[in-house]
């Protein structure tokens, strides 16, 4: 049998055909004999391998190192202005609380226990007075409870609710209305000649002495102590500002010279400008930092230190007026611990004992004569103070206990009016360090003041120059 003439090429075509790809094996059909094999094309480059490949770049041409240079210099000129803005705005922050708010606090806290213990030993005087209490004893006492009402809803309209001033000023809130209601009955009963007002009156005492007023110590210490606090912070130097200042300023003088060292040009002026702008916002950082320090720094050393002395001083004339009153109206009923003295006559000796350390201290603080002289006088009156207590105990040790009781609450030659006459005093020392605080601590502030948006403004003109410098480099390789 014959075959066609194309026969043998159909065969070879059928020996060469390849074979078919195994179902479900995910391999390729075998080339045959004779046919190349099939090649995959090239994967493409994954994002990494390109990043990598634009920075390999970036690093080996000049142009692509002036792009990274530059955006360096931009970025470390800003962080510098917004850093900076940032630090300088939390320290005016602390600058600001120090003044309008930690430092009036603080005075309302001392004002608050002032009225409160003024209100105790007036109260405890018109008991003494009785019948013939005055009427302006009557209003001292009413005024000093107003006072503290209205200081008590001052201060809690400024502190934290949930804070250590907080709960003090709820434990004044609470005893307060029980105190002013127990001095209202031993005035009642004083005046129907009932020796019942006596042990009112130690009620009332008591409660002033136990919860009153060492709530209201409590009060100040916490807001003094919450004025050290915004007073360190406000003085502590902005550090990271600082560092990141003279790096960019070292990044800027290197890249300055790397230009001058490949073109031998002096000067390019966006790297230039951008110097210029970092140096002034450093140059302003550091002087009103500066400034703000020694302006805090003598508000505490000439204003704070001497009010919080002061403020003791106060607090110590008040406590022993109180316990001179109660000495009286007690008549050794109350006896301390051993037994074997009078309480108010021994809490008496010690706070007058306090008063004079505390005269002495601010005396030393005092640098000027305005505030000398106060002081001067005040020690004066608390030594005639200690002479006429002394003539009116021994009064009421030999049974005169009118002339005890004139020998305190008369209005002239009196403890009474050698009592006022030490308050009024400090009174006056009080206001001319307050002044004096004041006044240093504004300055120490007012240093801060534009300083934030200044860096800011700083910061983005600097890095506009950086980029505007580096961009000239980039034109002339175009």
């Amino acid at each position: 049998m014959t075959h066609p003439p194309n026969a043998p090429a159909a065969s070879a075509a059928r020996g060469t055909t390849s074979a078919p790809a195994r179902p479900g094996s995910g391999l390729p059909a075998q080339a045959g004999p004779g046919l190349p094999a099939e090649v995959p094309p090239p994967a493409a480059p994954g994002a990494w391998a390109q990043g990598r490949e634009l920075l390999r770049r970036a690093a080996t041409t000049e142009p692509g190192r002036l792009r990274v240079l530059g955006a360096v210099l931009a970025l470390l000129v800003v962080a510098f202005g917004a850093v900076t803005a940032f630090e300088v705005a939390d320290r005016a922050s602390y600058a600001d609380d120090v003044v309008g708010r930690s430092q009036p606090l603080s005075a309302d806290a001392a004002d608050i226990y002032r009225s409160l213990a003024d209100a105790d030993a007036t109260a405890a005087s018109g008991f003494l007075a009785g019948p013939q209490e005055s009427e302006q004893i009557r209003k001292r006492y009413a005024d000093d409870v107003t006072t503290a009402s209205r200081l008590l809803v001052k201060a809690a309209a400024s502190t934290d609710a949930a804070g250590d001033s907080a709960r003090e000023l709820a434990t004044l809130s609470e005893h307060l209305p029980r105190y002013t209601g127990l001095v209202e009955r031993a005035r009642a009963a004083n005046r129907q000649g009932l020796p019942l007002g006596g042990a009112y009156l130690r009620y009332a005492n008591q409660t002033m002495a136990q919860e009153l007023l060492p709530a209201a110590e409590r009060l100040y210490a916490a807001e003094t102590r919450r004025l050290h606090e915004d007073d360190d912070a406000a003085r502590v130097w902005p550090f990271l500002s600082l560092a990141l200042g003279v790096l960019a300023l070292g990044v800027l003088v290197w890249a300055q010279r790397h230009t001058y060292a490949k073109t031998n040009r002096v000067f390019n002026r966006g790297l230039l400008g951008a110097t210029a702008a970092c140096v002034v916002a450093l140059m302003w950082l550091l002087a009103g930092q500066g400034l703000a320090r020694a302006g805090l720094d003598d508000a505490r050393a000439h204003g704070q230190d001497s009010l919080q002395v002061l403020n003791e001083a106060r607090i110590s004339s008040l406590k022993a007026r109180a316990s001179e009153n109660l000495t009286v109206v007690a008549r050794g009923a109350v006896l301390t611990e051993d037994g074997k003295r009078d309480k108010y006559e021994a809490d008496y000796t010690q706070s007058v004992a306090a008063l004079t350390a505390a005269l002495d201290a601010a005396t030393r603080l005092a640098d000027d004569e305005e505030g000398r002289g106060p002081l001067t006088e005040a020690a004066a009156r608390t030594g005639e103070w200690r002479e006429r207590h002394a003539r009116a105990r021994e009064k009421d040790d030999a049974g005169d206990f009118d002339g005890a009781m004139k020998g305190i609450i008369d209005p002239t030659g009196s403890t009474g009016q050698s009592f006022d006459q030490v308050d009024a005093a400090l009174g006056r020392a009080l206001g001319h360090e307050q002044d004096e605080f004041t006044r240093a601590a504004e300055g120490g502030r007012d240093a801060l003041t534009g300083l934030p948006l200044g860096a800011a403004v700083l910061g983005v003109l600097g890095a506009a120059c950086a980029v505007t410098g580096v961009n000239r480099r980039l034109s002339e390789y175009r």
